[in-house]
């Protein structure tokens, strides 16, 4: 059995985030001492391990939740877990674009000034002052 403390220093994952996991259903409520205080089994260590590296990975809670259901029914297609997959790496693209737009744009921008004139003339002040300036919508 292990404690809050010794999950946490195993899996990475802080204390309160333990809990709220455990509030929201991720984490079986943990059996208690006669201390009251949690202890949780390898099973317990184990789902928290999962959950790390899926929001290490994105996943939403939700997504998490309903991969966790896939994973306590293996007579069910794993399609919808294919599915979840795709729609983070769906989500993944959708934010590299964006960023990558970002990066071009912070480019231009900072490129547009020498460093050498007063604030008054700053193209990067004045780029972000006026967003007309911009080449790209970011």
């Amino acid at each position: 059995m292990f404690s809050i403390g010794q999950l946490s220093k195993q899996t990475g994952v802080k204390v309160p985030t333990i809990r709220y996991y455990e509030q929201v259903g991720l984490l079986v409520s943990a059996g208690r001492t006669e201390g009251n205080q949690r202890r949780y089994d390898k099973d317990g260590l184990e789902r928290l391990g999962f959950i790390r590296h899926a929001r290490d990975l994105g996943f939403s809670i939700e997504a998490i939740s309903a991969l966790i259901d896939l994973q306590q029914h293996p007579d069910r297609s794993c399609q919808e877990a294919t599915e979840i997959a795709q729609d983070q790496l769906a989500d993944v693209r959708e934010k590299l674009r964006r960023l990558t737009a970002l990066e071009t744009e912070l480019v231009r921008i900072s490129e547009g000034c020498d460093g050498d004139g007063s604030s008054n003339d700053c193209y990067v002040l004045t780029s972000l002052a006026d967003h007309r300036h911009c080449r790209t919508e970011h």
